[in-house]
């Protein structure tokens, strides 16, 4: 074995015990760009590009992996079931290994309890990670930066709102922040999908229970009158005598009474403030609208020419639109990832289908929440987490995630649990 060889031994030796036997994870690691490539022994092999799996998974004699870790080569290592970040980071040491006592906790030959990296960084290993969605509270280079050095993983577009010029600038932040070396961000594109929406109000409309309203696929309506017009025309044909109708997910709710050819009368259950284009959903459907909308082909365009990580593809109802998106991607040249967003009563019928076809996966509760019973959502989430885990593929839960953070300094007992 030449040294090369036998520095791979031990650095796959080393991530083996730290990451355990390989359940959890699939045992394939990835390197951030700034590392690419960089080896200061001459006589080891260069590292993939990043992105790409550096080993695949072979366990041969309890060895994961063949590729060598130079003496105090800097890198910084994750899964493929996570995003590119923090799960490792230090200098490895070839001088040592690490064994897993029986306890679980892991312990080191080194006199300085380090388990192989440079000031013990193993002991802070974070296997969740954190999805900071990107808005103009936060776009700017100072705020987003402390967001990074505080433990953002990925940052979100959210493609609902803001232009192509905004969301570019904050994608070269980011790899700006890269370049420094004080860690590594992903990027996720997160696409608006197809919405069912109301449209503008002259005025907020206060509604209390058993207040009577109109929506109606007739343009210009805008609350006068109690008449609110709805951005899609096929709305009429969607709803049923009976429905429950929600707005955002269920701040406020209705229930249908009656309908003609371009109007759909409604009764208020829950009352409150409607304001201008809210989200509207029917309980237990979902609208027979295109998985990817032409607003969504442009702004997928836009992310493979800006060079994002990810995509988190919206509504998502079937395998096949994942398909069709990674067919394109091949077509040009890209790697991006696909996620797809459970949110949508049709996309649980399929969702052993789409946990194949997908690269990871969103838990979406919000709009989830709002197509299926409530007392469904957390079946659903486990199913969708624990279907990621079988599959060696990252997950993510959304909506509602430390809500009362937004105005409180911790969160609640609850939240924390979840």
């Amino acid at each position: 074995m030449n040294v090369a060889q036998d520095q791979a031994t031990k650095c796959a030796r080393q991530c083996r015990d730290v990451f355990g036997n390989g359940r959890d994870y699939p045992g394939r690691f990835i390197l951030p760009k700034q590392n690419q490539g960089r080896c200061a022994d001459p006589r080891a092999p260069r590292f993939a590009a990043a992105g790409n799996a550096v080993s695949n998974v072979a366990e041969e004699d309890g060895v994961y992996g063949r590729h060598a870790l130079s003496m105090s080569q800097t890198v910084r290592l994750s899964t493929l079931g996570g995003y590119p970040n923090d799960v490792l980071t230090g200098s490895y040491n070839t001088g040592f290994s690490t064994k897993r006592n029986p306890a679980g906790s892991n312990s080191s030959n080194n006199d300085n309890g380090s388990n192989g990296f440079v000031g013990g960084a193993c002991s802070r290993v974070r296997k969740t990670k954190l999805v900071c969605t990107i808005g103009p509270a936060t776009c700017k280079k100072e705020t987003l930066f402390k967001l990074a050095d505080a433990g953002m993983n990925v940052a979100r577009l959210n493609m609902s709102h803001g232009t192509h010029e905004s969301h570019k600038a904050v994608i070269d932040l980011v790899k700006e922040y890269n370049k420094t070396g004080r860690g590594c961000v992903a990027t996720m594109l997160d696409t608006k999908g197809p919405e069912v929406r109301s449209g503008d109000l002259a005025e907020p409309m206060q509604l209390e229970r058993r207040d009577t309203l109109t929506f109606t696929i007739t343009e210009g309506a805008n609350g006068k009158g109690g008449r609110v017009s709805v951005n899609y025309d096929g709305f009429i044909d969607d709803v049923s005598i009976g429905d429950e109708l929600l707005v955002d997910g269920g701040i406020m709710s209705f229930v249908v009474k009656g309908k003609t050819d371009t109007d759909v009368q409604v009764e208020v259950v829950d009352g409150g403030v409607l304001q201008g284009r809210r989200h509207l959903n029917i309980r237990g459907k979902s609208a027979n609208l295109p998985a990817i909308t032409d607003k969504d082909w442009l702004d997928l365009k836009f992310g493979v020419e800006a060079g994002v990580d990810y995509y988190a593809l919206s509504f998502v109802q079937d395998e096949y639109v994942i398909r069709e998106v990674k067919k394109w991607l091949a077509e040009q040249g890209s790697k991006i990832k696909v996620l797809a967003k459970i949110e949508s009563a049709d996309s649980v019928k399929a969702l052993d289908e789409i946990l194949d076809a997908v690269d990871g996966a969103m838990v979406a509760r919000g709009d989830l929440g709002a197509e299926l019973p409530l007392e469904a959502v957390p079946f659903w989430q486990n199913r969708v987490v624990q279907g990621c885990r079988r599959r060696g593929k990252p997950v993510i839960v959304a909506t509602n995630m430390l809500e009362s953070m937004i105005s409180n300094p911790a969160p609640t007992r609850a939240e924390v649990r979840q």
